[in-house]
């Protein structure tokens, strides 16, 4: 049996870094084989199949593995497609999943790989397998192979075609190769045992045909590597030194050594599995997220409801916030669910330090200060945000026509509502005291039209001149100096909390929220806003953080997404636990 290609280390061998995290069994298996010389230097890799687009799932893969990288002294994380469906995969999922990499801020540096690279050198283990009596070609077809290979409780039955010689293996095997037979009429077979308790293990498929040009190698091949096949011999070609994998692996791990062993590689990659992430109100099936799409339910990879990195990105979520919420699910060797309340709270406490405090009227109702004078503007002084001094302050223009939320007015308020209402007094953020006086409504509807105020002049800044206590604060926008925009709320895209397992019964449609997306028009905007940077994320006074739509926003038609709300769930569930 020829002996396979050994990898060639980049580097000199590697000395434990003293400052990487104890306390997660994945850095402690690293570091024991670096300190035992088990393994020269620390070789990760992310995989992904380049059959959609990257979710909130691969982010807890692409931050472990990387920082894995990162953390050990001349460790290398690769980035490498599985490109073995040519059925599924497309050259704009490629660029998609490099684009997500890059932007959650890690770089793979000149290690980028394909599957699709060995597809040679694949075809010639395959070889290796079948001249050894370890792989056969069979012609059973997939319901076939399915009923023979048996259940959890029952062994499999041998194929009928288990014992054909390795010179009929090889002729059928190449003939394979060159075309000669349809998809589904057979498949090249590990021999293994189809009595073993592990079904993976009972003669897995190794090659199958598919007469699809590649996005990669176009019409070069008509049999591809199964995942399993591909996948540990590309992590030996490259060296890759621990090959991180979810749990679901798990039971794929004695076929993964079966195939490095029987082909030869005297030092293979050792698979490590942890729990994978798995997050309330949240679907992570790529094959259902597409279905998403397909059917017109979102408006694509990137609509700003889907978990996928790009939705992510364009609803206004910072990478920083992502990788923060990894490192606080940590690693672990069993699967549980999290709430998604922790992703928000993320983001939440990064924007309150970060974020630029901003007022915007999402239902404007006219306000006009009768006593104030017609012909008047005037700037007031604004915090930019309380939490950080040196972000300073900014001038907003205060007039006589004013917009405040409408539901922040009630004709006949309950008796715990602090806001304005007629006869009522409150403080304008910023600005002055104002008392309602009077009402103004369409004669023939009811509808409130606009209410008509007094202020005090002597309250400016929102100050008190006589120690008098109003319990309301509201925002505003002058209506002379407001920018006009369209808002979009979001909200959860499922109703349950278990999307997944639910959508798996033919139950998609049913657990769709039809709240959420709510378009907001016509929303009022104070001027500052006119003068946005690209990467400037807001927090709308008392509504929550927003940023611009990376897609559709225009000067002409500014559009805002909402990133996540004020009310932080996961500090209330923190609280309650304690």
């Amino acid at each position: 049996m020829s002996k396979p290609e050994s990898p060639a280390n980049e580097k000199e061998p590697s000395v434990v870094n003293k400052k990487v995290p104890r306390g997660d069994f994945i850095r402690e298996r690293i570091e024991q084989d670096l300190s035992s010389a088990k393994v020269s230097q620390l070789v990760t890799r992310f995989p992904p199949e380049p059959n959609g687009q990257l979710h909130i799932g691969h982010a807890k893969a692409i931050c472990l593995n990387f920082s894995l990288a990162d953390e050990f002294e001349g460790g290398r994380c690769h980035l490498r497609f599985d490109d073995t469906n040519p059925v599924k995969e497309d050259d704009s999922f490629v660029q998609a999943i490099k684009k997500d990499i890059q932007w959650l801020g890690w770089d793979w540096g000149d290690h980028l790989y394909f599957a699709s690279d060995y597809y040679e050198k694949l075809y010639q283990y395959a070889l290796q397998l079948v001249k050894a009596g370890m792989a056969y070609v069979c012609d059973l077809d997939a319901d076939q192979i399915r009923e023979y290979r048996g259940t959890l409780k029952e062994p499999g039955k041998n194929s009928p075609f288990r014992d054909r010689s390795v010179a009929e293996n090889l002729d059928l095997f190449q003939r394979m190769k060159s075309g000669e037979f349809e998809e589904g009429h057979c498949v090249l077979r590990a021999k293994i045992d189809m009595s073993s308790s592990n079904i993976p293990m009972r003669d897995p498929a190794l090659y199958r045909i598919r007469k699809v040009p590649h996005h990669r190698t176009g019409d070069q091949w008509c049999i591809y590597p199964m995942y399993d096949f591909a996948h540990c011999l590309s992590d030996a070609i490259e060296g890759v030194t621990h090959s991180l994998c979810s749990l679901e692996f798990e039971n794929h791990r004695p076929l993964y050594d079966w195939i490095l062993q029987k082909i030869g590689f005297e030092s293979p990659p050792q698979q490590i599995e942890f729990a994978r992430m798995n997050l309330t109100y949240v679907m992570t099936s790529k094959r259902k997220l597409a279905e998403l799409i397909t059917r017109g339910f979102v408006e694509g990879w990137d609509d700003p409801r889907m978990p996928t990195l790009s939705g992510l990105r364009r609803r206004g979520l910072t990478p920083s916030s992502i990788r923060d919420y990894c490192n606080r699910i940590g690693v672990a060797k069993a699967n549980s669910t999290v709430d998604i309340a922790l992703l928000e709270h993320c983001i939440r406490d990064e924007l309150n330090a970060s974020a630029m405090r901003v007022m915007a009227v999402l239902n404007p109702l006219k306000v006009v200060i009768t006593n104030y004078p017609e012909a008047e503007t005037e700037e007031l002084d604004a915090v930019n945000n309380p939490e950080d001094s040196s972000m300073g302050s900014r001038k907003i223009p205060f007039g006589r026509v004013l917009y405040i939320e409408r539901d922040d007015f009630m004709e006949d308020p309950p008796k715990k509502f602090f806001r304005l209402g007629p006869g009522r007094e409150v403080r304008l953020r910023y600005a002055y005291f104002i008392k309602c006086d009077e009402v103004i409504k369409d004669s023939e509807s009811g509808e409130i039209l606009e209410i008509h105020c007094t202020y005090d002049p002597l309250s400016r800044g929102g100050k008190s001149p006589d120690g008098r206590k109003v319990k309301g604060t509201l925002h505003w926008v002058s209506a002379e100096h407001a920018i006009e925009a369209e808002v979009r709320q979001f909200e959860h895209l499922f109703t349950v909390s278990n999307p997944d397992s639910r959508a798996s019964k033919g139950e998609l449609e049913e657990l769709l929220n039809p709240d959420s997306k709510i378009v907001l028009t016509q929303c009022k905007l104070e001027p500052s806003l006119a003068n946005y940077s690209e990467d400037t994320r807001y927090q709308f006074e008392r509504l929550g953080y927003y940023w611009p739509d990376p897609e559709d926003y225009s000067a002409e038609y500014p559009v805002f997404n909402r990133i996540v709300s004020l009310r932080d769930t996961w500090a209330k569930i923190q609280k309650a636990g304690q």
